[in-house]
């Protein structure tokens, strides 16, 4: 008999800005046939050493909005002045395989994709401390001053937010945080309100015990 399957569902990492939730998203799915990256879109310009559709996918504004226009995006906000979104192609290519996609958004994304996709499993990422939190936006080397006051701003109001998710992790350890956002969709996977393949695997077992007891086990007594 076959192990039970569990129904893909997006996976979505939010918080601020210098948490890491990019670096979780591809260690999380590297080497694995369990999860594909989600790329976004941008009208922001690469960041050196950023490849066009493995990155992001990026855009000129103007056909990013045509693509709003035309219902491309499950998900889209406008943050520090750039436009992102998540393509519907990204989690329907991700569905066909039986994957979980793994979504690296922000709070304003995290919210579309909840209302979309009810069954979606949102996932705080919180920096060790706040200390921690400005050398990684200031050792980007690519963030000057008002652009870092902007993103603590912006962190100031995400972290209001959490209440809306359903866990929180702390990226301390790369290697830890990534084995506990692991365990928390497997066991998310198998929560009886997911329903689905789990649920019709659980009634197939019970079909198959009962045919047992009633032809194998008919007589056998305690």
């Amino acid at each position: 008999m076959s192990s039970p399957a569990s129904v893909p569902f997006p996976v979505v990492l939010a918080g601020p800005s210098g948490a890491g939730k990019t670096t979780l998203a591809r260690r999380l799915v590297a080497g694995s046939d369990e999860y594909d990256f989600s790329v976004s879109a941008t009208t922001r310009a690469p960041r050196r050493g950023e490849r066009d559709g493995v990155d992001y996918h990026f855009l000129e504004r103007s056909a990013f909005e045509a693509r709003v226009k035309r219902g491309e995006f499950a998900e889209w906000a406008e943050v520090h002045g750039h436009l992102y979104g998540t393509p519907h192609t990204e989690l329907d290519a991700a569905s066909a395989r039986g994957r979980h996609v793994v979504l690296d958004i922000d709070v304003q994304g995290a919210r579309q994709i909840r209302s979309a996709s009810p069954g979606a499993l949102l996932l705080f990422v919180l920096p060790p401390s706040v200390d921690a939190l400005v050398r990684r936006l200031t050792g980007r080397g690519t963030e000057e001053d008002a652009q870092v006051a902007r993103r603590l701003r912006t962190a100031l109001e995400e972290l209001g937010a959490v209440p809306e998710f359903d866990h929180v992790v702390v990226n301390k350890d790369l290697d830890r945080c990534v084995e506990e956002i692991d365990g928390i969709v497997r066991a998310e996977a198998r929560r009886t309100v997911r329903g689905g393949a789990l649920s019709n695997s659980a009634e197939d077992m019970r079909a198959a015990i009962a045919r047992l007891l009633q032809d194998q086990y008919a007589n056998a007594s305690g």
